[in-house]
């Protein structure tokens, strides 16, 4: 009975120090894969910076290893009899996790997301994508590893003694512990005082989760709670520099001097410009280059950052950390354009002041010093001082954006008839708002053709994105809620003197405005692709997807469904109707486009 006892004693104890040596050869191999990430992420521009990113990467892997070791192979020690069969359950075990391993390594190169359930699916979906068949060749190193995996598995068990001797074992667990150990401490700093060379790191590695202390640090009198709070708004977006435009600018023979005016009819759906509701809108359009399939870059406000930058709204909150102008206004700028811009309710969105118009001249209505004007905020104020200014300017050629919130405020024109239901209201008072706006848009016409303007102006009608009447049946009214063609689809008809009016059915965004000013009026030679997300809204070649969406949602609408993607990786696909298509998969190559569309314009060099 002793002997017995002896025997297993001595038994588990081998199998023990097999398996930490197993582990810790198996932590090298799993090092080696994970050089990888580092070669697909930025490279650290500081010391600081490369010492966490080296301290990450052998702290990580090593303690992901080492618990996986702990949490499944360790209690089969006591369990499983036979040695052979135990070596053999642990390199099956660790051939699986380094298979799996470089499938996540694949995976974060084409995608730039780790392996989830939902990735999974994603990728292994469509089995005739590249994508797919890329990564499904990564099983074919499932018997080399295994084979390798059992190599290691028998030196090991035949070196164990001599391994022991070497009294190596605690000085290197002593380093995995310390660079462990070390990087957390290392990004708690990091995220308290906002040093982007670590804290861009987050998500390197797989199954990464760096630890945060603030309510300790500040509990203990290493931070400042107030101090913290200005640092995270004045440093709201800065975690990502964006190079816009990507290349110097360079020029071709330019058009003559066309004045540019921008008219937006804040929240307007596209199917309000119709004879009954806006006949002068409609009138224009008939007359005019009119583009019947066009879309917002939001379904929110941010809308009309897509329309001046040719960018999608997730890179707002950089380029207003940067302070980066649009580069369609400082072209005109460079090319001696003056700036008319005016708002109906003043430019009350921040978005205005703090990132478009930030370093031009946006005119408060308020502070008019005219006897003859009401000092008051209204869409027929800004369009008076418009047409003053116009007027009164000088002989430059001039930039103009009339932003019209009548529609905004529809509920000002809700009748209070009881022989309508609520929804019929809302309708009834959208409708009559459009209608208020369209004389408004007839007022700014009429001051063009006054002034003998209208054929040296570019004239565009459009809206920063529309509105919803529940037509999902998802009790949607208004907008910001979904992604469907009701809050997306907006006007978009331009008067461009010399060009013949035409209807264009072709998909257009928001993002394809500035391209195709900078393109056709400014004289940009640059490669588009350097400057927009967009293009020229004349190209009628066939596209197979625009973007959509804001810093937390990604859409891609196509002409017969529509992706929504979350920051974590979580997708839906939507019908033309917006209806939720649960057991349908999106197109891979669609969404490697749109991901890698979003991180086109970040720099490389963090």
């Amino acid at each position: 009975m002793v002997d017995s006892e002896n025997s297993y004693g001595e038994k588990v104890s081998r199998l023990v120090g097999w398996g930490h040596w197993f582990a810790f050869f198996n932590i090298i191999a799993a090092m080696l894969v994970g050089t990888r990430y580092i070669a697909s992420s930025p490279w650290p521009d500081t010391l600081l910076g490369q010492f966490y990113l080296f301290a990450s990467w052998i702290g990580h892997f090593g303690f992901l290893v080492f618990a996986l070791y702990l949490l499944v192979l360790f209690p089969l020690t006591f369990i499983v009899p036979s040695r052979k069969l135990f070596r053999l359950i642990a390199v099956c075990f660790a051939t699986f996790g380094l298979t799996v391993l470089l499938i996540d390594t694949q995976a974060y190169q084409t995608i730039n997301l780790h392996l989830s359930p939902v990735v999974w699916d994603l990728l292994f979906s469509d089995e005739n994508s590249t994508i797919s068949s890329d990564l499904q060749h990564l099983f074919i190193v499932l018997p080399p590893i295994f084979l390798a995996e059992l190599a290691l598995a028998e030196w090991v068990w035949r070196k164990q003694r001599k391994l022991s001797h070497k009294h190596v074992g605690r000085p290197l667990a002593a380093l995995f512990f310390v660079c462990f150990i070390a990087s957390h401490l290392i990004f708690i700093w990091a995220d308290a005082f906002f040093y982007n060379p670590v804290t861009v790191q987050k998500a390197n590695f797989p199954l990464s989760y760096p630890m945060t202390a603030k309510s300790f640090m500040e509990k203990h009198g290493l931070l400042d709670r107030e101090e913290y709070l200005q640092k995270l708004k004045d440093n709201e977006g800065a975690a990502d520099l964006v190079r816009y435009p990507l290349t110097e600018i360079e020029f071709n023979r330019r058009s003559e001097n066309l004045n540019v005016l921008i008219v937006s009819i804040n929240n307007l759906r596209s199917d309000m410009l119709n004879p009954e509701t806006m006949p002068v809108a409609y009138g224009f359009a008939l007359n005019n280059q009119n583009f019947i399939n066009h879309y917002s870059s939001s379904n929110d406000d941010f809308g009309a950052f897509g329309l001046l930058y040719g960018l999608p709204s997730s890179y707002a909150s950089s380029i207003k950390s940067q302070g980066t102008e649009p580069l369609l206004m400082s072209v005109l700028a460079n090319q001696g354009y003056r700036f008319e811009l005016y708002s109906g309710d003043n430019f009350e969105d921040d978005l205005y002041s703090e990132t478009i118009f930030r370093k031009f001249p946006m005119v408060d209505l308020t502070a008019t010093k005219s006897e003859t004007l009401d000092k008051t905020i209204s869409d027929n104020a800004a369009i008076e001082q418009w047409s003053d200014a116009i007027i009164n300017g000088s002989n430059k050629p001039w930039f103009g954006f009339i932003e019209l919130s009548t529609v905004d405020n529809f509920s000002d024109y809700q009748s209070q008839s009881n022989a309508q239901t609520a929804e019929e209201r809302f309708v009834s008072a959208y409708s009559a708002a459009a209608t208020a706006a369209d004389a408004e848009f007839g007022k700014i016409l009429q001051a063009l053709v006054d002034q003998d303007l209208l054929e040296s102006t570019i004239v565009i009608l459009t809206s920063n994105h529309g509105t919803e009447f529940n037509e999902t049946k998802t009790r949607s009214w208004g907008s910001n809620t979904n992604y469907s063609q009701y809050q997306l689809r907006v006007p978009m008809v331009i008067h461009w003197p010399g060009k013949l009016a035409a209807d264009y059915g072709h998909m257009t965004s928001h993002l394809d405005l500035a391209a195709t000013i900078l393109e056709d009026l400014s004289g940009v030679s640059t490669n588009v692709k350097n400057f927009s997300s967009g293009r020229n809204l004349f190209d009628e070649r066939k596209r197979k997807w625009i973007i959509a969406g804001d810093t937390r949602e990604l859409a891609l609408v196509t002409a017969n469904d529509t992706t929504v993607v979350d920051k974590f990786g979580n997708y839906s696909l939507y019908d033309k109707d917006y209806n939720k298509l649960d057991n349908t998969n999106p197109k891979l190559p669609i969404l490697m486009q749109g991901f890698t569309e979003l991180q086109r314009f970040y720099a490389k060099s963090q």
